[in-house]
């Protein structure tokens, strides 16, 4: 599991237990009608479009009897439709922080206009959920059995018993390029409108940034680039299979670090576990290091053998978000930082 929860052995996880909540009676209050409706009994423009249906990476098919205009989303799905012109009512997973600011993963979403269903790990407010009235659910995914990213395994049915179908866009062993083009895809069926010059030039700028990245890492073969996560007490270095961003910058030729199979077994092949007091056992010349609010930032980190890296001596560490918000604008300037680092280092491992 690419870094994401440094706590968990899979990107499964275990999800926190839930107490029991009264869901019949708030379904009871919400009733068949006012679900239908979205909860308003207004008319909508988007219930007046005809029969929606969306297949999704599972193979399952999402249908409804009009376009969804009650969306709930995981944060970085929900920031990702953001960025196309569709709103999220609902959200879940990492989306305010204690200063009340917005999490890293709400890109520019204004977090002050969605319901917050869940802001860790294990949070589902199946109440709040159901009073939404939901159309659909829509989370990614970051396993081969399809599990709904940050849908807690033990409160599933419950959620499901709402009524709104679901959607998961795969975001596990394949590249960047596949699930920013299924989000696109899930926007255009949702009333983006994929051609507008906005959404045009976002394209064109991943695109460039993609050629700017392929040849920076064809002009310095040798840089060798270490991806890492901090905690307390393990430093995460993630192997290149399974991450979306990390195999394509591997597809586009850039050179890095992998821990063997035998050290990735332990996490289902996504990362190694390093003591602090063995975190130079790799050789880097950039360190690209998790930017998410579960992981500890490298101005945080205190550990000595971490200030003695060569790529920390030199100023070589740019961030990284493992899980990557699926639109062109987001993911462009990520292949760009890349790049530019990479134009930018010096040989130091």
């Amino acid at each position: 599991m690419s870094n994401a929860r440094a706590t968990h052995l899979s990107r499964r996880g275990i999800l926190a237990a839930g107490g029991a909540l009264g869901l019949g009676a708030v379904l009871a209050a919400c009733g068949d009608e006012d679900a239908k409706s979205g909860g308003s009994g207004k008319e909508t423009t988007a219930a007046k479009s005809g029969p929606w249906s969306f297949k999704d990476d599972r193979g399952q098919t999402a249908k409804t009897d009009r376009t969804p205009a009650t969306i709930v989303s995981f944060i970085g799905v929900a920031a990702a439709l953001h960025d196309y012109g569709i709103e999220s009512k609902g959200v879940f997973g990492p989306t305010k922080l204690k200063d009340g600011k917005a999490d890293v993963q709400a890109g520019d979403l204004d977090i002050s206009k969605v319901t917050i269903i869940g802001n860790e790990w294990g949070q589902f407010n199946i109440e709040k959920y159901a009073a939404l009235s939901p159309d659909v659910l829509i989370t990614t995914m970051f396993d081969a059995a399809g599990t709904l990213w940050y849908v807690p395994e033990e409160s599933k049915k419950k959620i499901l018993a709402v009524g709104a179908p679901t959607v998961g866009i795969s975001a596990y062993d394949v590249q960047l390029p596949t699930p920013l083009a299924r989000m696109l895809e899930l926007a255009k069926s949702l009333g983006a409108d994929t051609t507008s010059s906005t959404i045009t030039a976002a394209k064109k700028r991943f695109e460039d940034a993609a050629a700017r990245l392929r040849a920076a890492a064809k002009a310095k073969p040798d840089i060798k680039v270490l991806a890492g996560s901090a905690s307390q007490d393990i430093f995460y270095v993630s192997g290149s299979n399974l991450s979306i961003d990390l195999e394509y910058y591997k597809a586009l030729g850039v050179n890095f670090v992998e821990p063997s199979a035998a050290a990735l077994k332990a996490s289902g092949g996504w990362f190694e576990n390093l003591s602090w007091e063995n975190v130079d056992k790799y050789g880097a010349d950039i360190i690209m290091m998790d930017s998410r609010t579960s992981a500890i930032q490298p101005a945080d980190i205190t550990e000595g053998t971490w200030k003695k890296l060569p790529a920390v001596k030199a100023n070589q560490v740019i961030a990284r978000n493992p899980e990557p918000i699926l639109s062109y604008a987001k993911c462009a300037p990520l292949l760009e930082d890349l790049a530019k680092a990479i134009e930018n280092a010096k040989k130091v491992s």
